[in-house]
């Protein structure tokens, strides 16, 4: 076929907006030996049937600067282009109709204030003066966004392709890529397809913009990529004399958007219980295409809007129209480079808000692949989170009946899943379950987030208040303070690394010194070119030559590409064995009282002391017991093998039945107590170690690792940051995060992470506070703030872990 090359730097598959402005933004980042191949026409997936709401305001602070950046841009791109956008930023308007979800609202306000976004909270009376057709009577409260915006989503993409080639780049429809060809574990380019015509072009990256195709086309190249499509409604009225342009208006309480557009009203919905689509794969001839009606599904948001806008019940119906769009396990999008191939790029999975997050991510692929590596941190949206398992088709078309309606739903701290539970779980799992545990889901793992009384009722009562099992935390809390508590941590991720060079290869990659005696315990990071966190781990010296690393279960998958993305020519086998091991972590002051009970080792600091790993007895069987600690007390870590788990659990509460069996939650609270960073909140690949205040554990004298030019930059320069721990005066409002940290008045960053600290006595919060220039002390001579839902309230703010500052209770 005349026009497809034989060759490219890039090779795009897919035309819908995520492709076009990855091909826009590349072109227009100097790579204009790029190709894009769509399958029949652009936009003809589901670009041109999306509703075309543009929203500043994300979850994060990062989610947000795409946001921003995305209606920034198509402000901008008619202008460039020729092509009308469509964009007009008639601001937008959400309400709520419980104090719940004005909470929420309140919330959100003070994180646009954080991230200067513009936001104005305002009262019914208020909303009905710019929304005169909205009932407001059981309105609580709303919020004004009024640079949000609304567009044509076919004319972004159009226009976002018209730039591409305006750049160089070559954009081909009716050309099907039927294959990804591959060796020596990287992509080699692409085979295509185009009536009778057939060939190969020769690539050194491929990105993924398949949309709802994209799950079986990475399968076929053995790659994860966790979507599926699902049904999404919406309906036209007739004209609506003198409607105007009013603002995109979202009532999530009744899930249910608004847009007005050439006269003509739009509702559509995010119903709580989806309708997955395409399960058998979709046809070949998709294109444009719409599904049946379901006037029995839709029926109830139709009837609530007819009651919330009464127009609704006089206008006439123009089109009432069902169209498929990919919704992900967690409700958040895929960006990055797969783990599992080398140079196969992932745009995919945007949730249904696709047209408001393709122009950032657009821009973040194409930083990350021309300047190697992104442009900040990108953990909420990187394809490495991604578990294998969660390529499962049954999975994923149970969980998508959940995540769409959880666009709309109360975004509550700590709120769980409800569909596609169970798939892994720890040996202990049903042990736990009798005794009261009630669970949460992280990368697929149930874990034991709380244990419940005799007689409690064992779900969540979710509120932005106090939950039903804060006192369940208190008391699991103080009895890891004052006692002796149970955690199991199965969840652990465990990698093995061994062979020859395995020592030579983790110098290289962690701060910290690892070439240490066979027993001892590492706390590290690896580090990036900048300085960054990329995984927070310990490191455990097994043998000469063997090395066990355990990471946080949700990084897992990012920690074991980054690895092996680095080792090289080194000699060193890289190996996942989470399955193979339990970890029951036994901690409190009274631990070694406990340890004494069920194995005749000896536990003495003299015995054993903190930082160091050996096996032991215990019951019947063996264990190998690390004393490291991540709630601040005396305690171990029992890695035990999967086999003799419940024996040794068994074995430890039948002697020592005083022992408290705790949740996450309660290793959170304890934690955050000691200062202890998170990673994913606290720290990030985007935050300098030395920042984090974790250069303790760097080594910039053991000779060249990655990162270490960077750590001694920072420490000539200073630093711009501080990582600050603070807690409110006030013991009742609770810390999550993203509340506001207020500096002497002035808001200069968010929360990274919260909760309660029970023996402190109030809510606990960690956040970076600008200090270019100044020393710890005159940081600490501010007053503080933490701005929650609107209110100011006092902070008191320490350098130093507010508990137990001198870590001596974990070596006691």
């Amino acid at each position: 076929m005349a026009g497809v090359p034989d060759r490219a730097r890039a090779v795009i598959i897919g035309g819908g907006v995520a492709g076009c402005s990855v091909a826009y933004h590349l072109a227009k980042a100097g790579w204009t030996d790029i190709v894009l191949l769509e399958r029949k026409r652009l936009t003809s997936g589901t670009t041109w049937h999306a509703a075309g709401l543009i929203g500043q305001l994300r979850a994060s602070a990062n989610m947000t600067r795409l946001a921003k950046y995305t209606a920034d841009l198509y402000v901008k791109l008619e202008a460039e282009t020729g092509i009308a956008t469509g964009m007009r930023q008639v601001g937008s308007i959400s309400v709520a109709l419980t104090r719940e979800r004005h909470e929420e609202l309140l919330r959100q306000a003070t994180v646009a204030r954080i991230f200067d976004v513009d936001v104005h909270e305002i009262s019914p009376s208020e909303v009905k003066a710019m929304y005169p057709h909205l009932e407001v009577g059981d309105v609580v409260g709303a919020v004004h966004l009024p640079l949000d915006g609304q567009c044509d989503p076919a004319n972004i993409a159009m226009a976002l392709a018209k730039g591409a080639r305006m750049r160089g780049a070559t954009v081909l429809e009716n050309v099907k890529v039927t294959g990804v060809t591959r060796a020596g574990g990287r992509v080699t380019g692409v085979e295509w397809q185009a009536g009778g015509d057939a060939g190969h072009i020769a690539a050194d990256v491929v990105i993924n913009c398949g949309g709802m195709w994209g799950r079986d086309m990475a399968a076929e190249a053995g790659v994860t990529l966790p979507l599926h499509a699902c049904e999404h409604f919406y309906l036209v009225t007739e004209p609506v004399e003198g409607l105007g342009h009013l603002p995109v208006l979202r009532v999530p309480d009744e899930c249910a958007y608004y847009k007005s557009d050439a006269g003509k009203m739009m509702l559509g919905a995010f119903e709580p219980v989806a309708k997955p689509w395409g399960m058998g794969g979709i046809r070949e001839d998709f294109e444009f295409d719409t599904l049946p009606e379901d006037w029995d599904h839709f029926g109830p948001i139709l009837e609530m809007a007819m009651n919330r806008m009464p127009l609704f019940q006089k206008a006439g119906i123009h089109t009432f129209f069902n169209g498929p769009e990919s919704f992900t396990p967690d409700d958040r999008y895929y960006l990055g480079e797969a783990p599992e191939l080398a140079g196969y790029w992932i745009v995919a999975g945007f949730n249904s808000v696709g047209i408001q997050s393709s122009g950032g991510a657009g821009m973040a692929i194409a930083h990350w692949l021309t300047e190697g590596e992104a442009p900040f941190d990108l953990w909420d949206v990187d394809i490495r989170r991604a578990q294998p398992f969660q390529k499962n088709r049954r999975y994923l078309k149970e969980r998508v009946t959940e995540t769409l309606g959880l666009l709309y739903a109360d975004h509550f701290p700590y709120r769980q899943v409800v569909t596609a539970r169970g798939v892994r779980r720890s040996p202990l799992h049903e042990h736990l379950k009798v005794r009261g545990a009630v669970f949460g889901e992280v990368a697929g793992w149930e874990r034991a987030n709380w244990f419940a009384r005799d007689g409690q009722e064992r779900e969540y009562r979710y509120s932005w208040k106090r939950q039903n099992w804060f006192d369940n935390q208190r008391a699991e809390h103080m009895a890891v303070r004052e006692g002796v508590g149970l955690f199991d941590m199965t969840s652990f991720g465990k990698i093995r690394v061994e062979g020859r060079d395995a020592c030579r290869f983790l110098e290289r990659v962690c701060a910290n010194r690892i070439d240490v005696a066979a027993g001892r315990v590492v706390y590290t990071q690896m580090l990036n070119d900048r300085g960054g966190i990329e995984s927070d781990l310990t490191v455990t010296r097994l043998s000469e030559t063997a090395f066990l690393l355990v990471v946080p279960g949700a990084t897992l998958q990012r920690d074991l590409a980054w690895l092996r993305r680095h080792v090289g020519d080194d000699f060193a086998v890289i190996t996942d064995v989470t399955a193979a091991e339990s970890v029951l972590c036994l901690m409190g002051p009274k631990a070694r009282d406990v340890m004494a009970k069920v194995s005749p080792n000896d536990f003495s600091n003299a015995g054993h002391p903190f930082g160091t790993a050996r096996e032991i007895e215990i019951g019947m069987g063996l264990a190998r017991a690390h004393r490291v600690s991540y709630v601040g007390e005396l305690g171990w870590e029992l890695y035990v093998s999967t086999d003799q788990a419940a024996h040794v659990f068994e074995a430890i509460l039948e002697a020592a039945p005083e022992v408290k069996l705790c949740g996450l939650h309660t290793l959170d609270s304890c934690r955050i107590e000691k200062a202890y960073r998170h990673w994913g909140h606290d720290i990030t690949d985007e935050d300098h170690v030395l920042e984090a205040g974790l250069g303790f554990a760097v080594r910039t004298g053991k000779g060249d690792f990655i990162g270490r030019d960077a750590v001694l930059r920072k420490e000539e320069a200073g630093l711009a940051r501080r990582m600050v721990q603070f807690r409110l005066e006030d013991p009742e409002p609770l810390l999550f995060h993203n509340e506001a940290i207020v500096r002497d008045g002035r808001i200069v960053g968010p929360v990274t992470s919260g909760n309660y600290g029970h023996a402190l006595g109030g809510a606990i919060g960690m956040g970076y506070v600008p200090c270019k220039g100044e020393s710890e002390a005159e940081v600490l001579a501010s007053t503080y703030e933490i701005e929650v839902a609107g209110v100011r309230h006092r902070a008191v703010a320490s350098l130093e872990p507010m508990y137990d500052p001198a870590s001596a209770r974990v070596r006691m």
